[in-house]
């Protein structure tokens, strides 16, 4: 029988991809049998399959003191701080054939707790501006994945992502003085991007090993601004511990992509071939190792490069996964290896992803 994966599984490939720089969230993604959180795996949905899903992300930022702000400030340099970003998501995949599976990601994104310095020759000094949090819905991102090579025999999978970013997020909102927020703190950028990009997946018995890259080219948007393009690149070990695929669970697709960081059952039982000896219904319980990166460009407004913008973050994320029917749920906390930020940035401390989804 083929094995196919949780519901998650594949939500998490094609509609949440990581993302580690300029204040926008990441992303989450998986696949068939065992498979990946993060990293989008090749697998597809079967034709008609569809799923959807409820995730959560949550990036725990190191923030600059008041100190470093008001040091930066007597520099002339802007630098910003937040404590966090949250970024829940709704997300669904539909299997339009058995080899392509489109989706749709729609995040509310909260960042928490902007800090900035304010350069003064007054007497107070340098100060410190507390300008609160920015939240609301963000941009939507449509991604199309195209299986173009599936070897059952050797269990090897390859497919070609395209996909875009609509501006469908605010880019108004304003902080606690009533002055409106630069672009890479809106929950939306304001500009139409294009995705591009490979996802790979080699199977055997109960390992699954998973890669892709996906490119991110990003245009100007609200208030002039060019958040920068991105390469989010992923590899994945995952192994099923205890279970196996039950006849209502399918593959589901998420990990379609976001924003910059800081910036910021398939239908009724059908027919299969016999491949492989059939394993037993049930719970199924995966355990997952992920390198999840993203390269950032530099951030550019009204023409001008900020050079305290973009970089290169790597995470280090073990993770779980449990199915039980047509249900399936996931968490995974990714720890930065490769914290490079270029200029003056607060870093990331560390990534909690999880969530759950159902197929139908």
């Amino acid at each position: 029988m083929l094995r196919k994966s949780p519901p998650l599984a594949a939500l998490a490939a094609l509609v949440l991809a990581p993302s580690a720089l300029a204040h926008h969230p990441s992303g989450v993604s998986s696949t068939g049998g065992a498979g990946p959180i993060a990293t989008v795996s090749a697998s597809t949905l079967e034709a008609g399959q569809g799923t959807a899903g409820i995730f959560f992300e949550m990036v725990k930022i190191g923030p600059f003191s008041d100190a470093q702000l008001a040091a930066f400030a007597g520099q002339h340099i802007h630098a910003h701080s937040l404590d966090a970003i949250l970024a829940p998501t709704l997300v669904y995949a539909y299997g339009v054939t058995s080899d392509l599976t489109v989706s749709a990601r729609l995040p509310i994104l909260v960042r928490k707790d902007i800090r900035e310095g304010h350069h003064s020759h007054g007497p107070a000094g340098n100060t410190i501006d507390e300008r609160g949090d920015a939240s609301g819905i963000g941009d939507l991102t449509l991604l199309g994945q195209y299986r173009f090579l599936n070897n059952k025999a050797t269990r090897t999978e390859a497919a070609l992502l395209l996909g875009v970013k609509a501006p469908t997020g605010r880019t108004g909102v304003d902080d606690v003085f009533g002055v409106r927020f630069e672009t890479e703190f809106q929950p939306g950028t304001g500009s139409w991007d294009g995705l591009v990009g490979l996802a790979f997946t080699q199977r055997s018995g109960g390992w699954s090993f998973d890669t892709n890259v996906l490119y991110q080219l990003a245009t100007t948007g609200a208030q002039d601004t060019d958040l920068g393009d991105r390469l989010l690149y992923n590899a994945a070990v995952s192994y099923r511990l205890t279970g196996g695929p039950a006849a209502s669970v399918g593959r589901m697709h998420l990990g379609a992509l976001p924003e910059p960081m800081y910036h910021g059952g398939p239908k009724p039982t059908r027919k299969h071939r016999h491949e492989e000896p059939a394993r037993p219904a049930g719970p199924s319980l995966d355990v997952v190792l992920e390198l999840n990166g993203e390269w950032h460009g530099h951030q550019v407004q009204g023409g001008a490069e900020d050079p305290n913008s973009g970089g290169n973050v790597i995470y280090l994320s073990p993770g779980v996964r449990m199915a039980i029917g047509k249900w399936s749920g996931f968490a995974s906390v990714g720890v930065p290896v490769v914290n490079g930020l270029y200029g003056i940035q607060a870093e990331p401390d560390w990534r909690l992803l999880t969530g759950i989804a159902v197929s139908f």
